[in-house]
Formats: C-alpha cells, sequence, structure tokens
C-alpha cells in the first residue's frame, strides 16, 4: 500500500494512466487507486509496484501484505452484481481480530478483499483453517494450504490490549457503487481522467469533522483480475454516460461511515471488526475501503440512522 502527496500527483499521472488503462503493458493484476480529502491510496501488486517511481511524495507501507480473497463455494465473482461485504468475509475479519492480526480490507462491486501482512500469515492459516478451505495462488494453479505447511515460526498470539474506540463521521454525501464493462473503459478514458486529476478538491479536516459534514471527496477505482469496481458520488455519477455505468437492479444509493479521528495506522488490530461485526448482527451490508490513513465504510442510504446508533451503541457498551 503506497500513499501519494496531492502536491506530488503531477509526478505519478503517466504511470498511473499506464495502470487505469494499460495494465497488460505492466502485467498488473490488483490495482486499486483511491482519492480522499488528504492525498491518493494505491493497493497494487509488485509489478505494479514497479511502475511507481521513488520521490519523496510517495510513502509506502513498511510491511508486504499478502490479499485474501473470500468465496462462496469455489465461486469466482460473477461481475453481474453488487452485495457489499459478504457474511462470509466478516466471518474471516472477527477471528484474525480476536487473533490480533491487522488487516486492511478492499470491497469491490464483485467481491471482497482482506490483506494481511506476509509475517502474520502462519497466525491467519492457523486461525481460519478450521473452518475454510485455504488455497495459494501458484503459477495461476490453487494449491492447499494447510498448518503444517506454515507451522514453522507460528507463535500463538498473545492477549492483546482492548481495541482502540475510534470515532466515527458520516457526512451528507451519496455514493454509487458501479462497474464498467473493460471493453468500454476507453469511452469514459476522459472523463476518468478529468475526475481523478483535475477536478481539485477542498481540504477536509478530519479532526474537527463531525455526523454533520456536508459533504467529503472520495472516488475509488479497482481493477483486479479483469474487473473493475468505481465508486463515485451521485453528483459525479451524473457526469458519466449512464448507459456505460452498471449498477444493481435497484439503483441503490450509500452513505459513508468515516473511521479514525486522526491517521489510524497499520498496526492496531480490531478496526475493521468494531464496524463489520455489529451491522453483520443486525444484517446491514456494507462496502469497506481502508485506505493509508482512514478506513471507510459504505452502508445503504436508507439505513445509515441505524448504523451510526448501532456504532455509538457499542461504543458506549464497550467504555
Amino acid at each position: 500500500m503506497d500513499l501519494l502527496a496531492r502536491r506530488g500527483l503531477w509526478l505519478y499521472t503517466h504511470p498511473l494512466l499506464k495502470l487505469l488503462f494499460l495494465p497488460q503493458r505492466c502485467r498488473c493484476k490488483f490495482f486499486s487507486l483511491t482519492e480522499t480529502p488528504e492525498d491518493y491510496t494505491v493497493m497494487l501488486d509488485e509489478e505494479g509496484f514497479k511502475e511507481l517511481p521513488p520521490s519523496e511524495f510517495m510513502q509506502v507501507a513498511d510491511s508486504t501484505w499478502l490479499v485474501l480473497s473470500v468465496v462462496s463455494n469455489g465461486r469466482e465473482p460473477s461481475g453481474c452484481q453488487a452485495t457489499g461485504v459478504t457474511k462470509i468475509a466478516r466471518s474471516v475479519i472477527a477471528p484474525l481480530a480476536e487473533h490480533h492480526v491487522s488487516v486492511l480490507m478492499l470491497s469491490t462491486y464483485q467481491t471482497d478483499f482482506i490483506l494481511v501482512r506476509e509475517r502474520d500469515l502462519p497466525v491467519v492459516i492457523h486461525t481460519l483453517n478450521g473452518e475454510f478451505d485455504i488455497y495459494r495462488e501458484e503459477s495461476g494453479e490453487c494449491v492447499p494450504v494447510t498448518c503444517d505447511d506454515v507451522s514453522n515460526g507460528f507463535l500463538k498470539p498473545k492477549p492483546g490490549e482492548c481495541p482502540t474506540l475510534h470515532p466515527v463521521q458520516s457526512p451528507q454525501t451519496r455514493f454509487c457503487v458501479l462497474t464498467v464493462a473493460p471493453d468500454t473503459l476507453p469511452a469514459i478514458a476522459t472523463m476518468l481522467i478529468d475526475v481523478l486529476f483535475y477536478s481539485h478538491s477542498p481540504s477536509w479536516d478530519a479532526a474537527t469533522g463531525s455526523q454533520d459534514l456536508d459533504s467529503i471527496t472520495f472516488f475509488s477505482f479497482s481493477l483486479i483480475e479483469g474487473y473493475i469496481s468505481i465508486v463515485m458520488d451521485a453528483d459525479t455519477q451524473k457526469r458519466f454516460p449512464s448507459d456505460l455505468l452498471l449498477t444493481s437492479s435497484t439503483g441503490e444509493l450509500w452513505r459513508m461511515v468515516r473511521i479514525g479521528g486522526q491517521p489510524l495506522g497499520f498496526d492496531e488490530c480490531g478496526i475493521v471488526a468494531q464496524i463489520a461485526e455489529p451491522l453483520a448482527a443486525a444484517d446491514i451490508s456494507a462496502y469497506y475501503i481502508s485506505t493509508f490513513n482512514f478506513d471507510h465504510a459504505l452502508v445503504p442510504e436508507e439505513g445509515i440512522a441505524e448504523v451510526i446508533q448501532l456504532l455509538q451503541q457499542r461504543q458506549e457498551s464497550s467504555r
């Protein structure tokens, strides 16, 4: 995971355009770019990372992260229906939090990805092996993984402190979760470039944010194994040709819950679980996108009041 400062975006425009529109030229199979009011977060694989020149404007997370793709009954992403964070993904997040494994989360239109540190892999395997069939990808093939494969270096996690309760904010902005057929991506390329690189956003101070915020800048584009997922606000969506952006049959709009008053860092465990568990218990669907400094959950617009109430109740009961 990398952070790109806004003032240095000019240096990365060309490699980002290559990753956005010409992934076959760099053999990148996992690429996600998210704009927040403060900066840009990039998640990408090693091939994609080679495209980004080192500079004072780029900050790189100090660990290598592995991607866990959670599928039900071995089914691959269908690419045809938005669903939000699946219950099966939540059933992974909770036990990892209990075993003090820090995770990052990237929900897309098609599926959910959970990122864990490479050094935490033995704990991850031992934690999930009882409930899930676990495979690793080798040369395009899925190979079963057992506890014996990663037993070397496994340390039983020590009891940790109770997770920090972070403030949550809910701006009024309404979001859409969309996809685009890969062969129609060139038709919206000019508009994507304008939105990502030339639509300047006002600064926003997370430390002074509140639930009465009028709006927040947030745009996320993911191209993973050929599947495209886009999160944009409803006003931005109107700038694109409506016949090229695909969404759920209901055209559902989403509201954001932003987690953290100060940058969260990567070492704390249980941040995602604090949001995912109460929403799962209430059967509320959500998309969850981690960025370099903050976490963001998107929940159905009609359920935002209930979500805020649930999170406030959880915080009060944890004090």
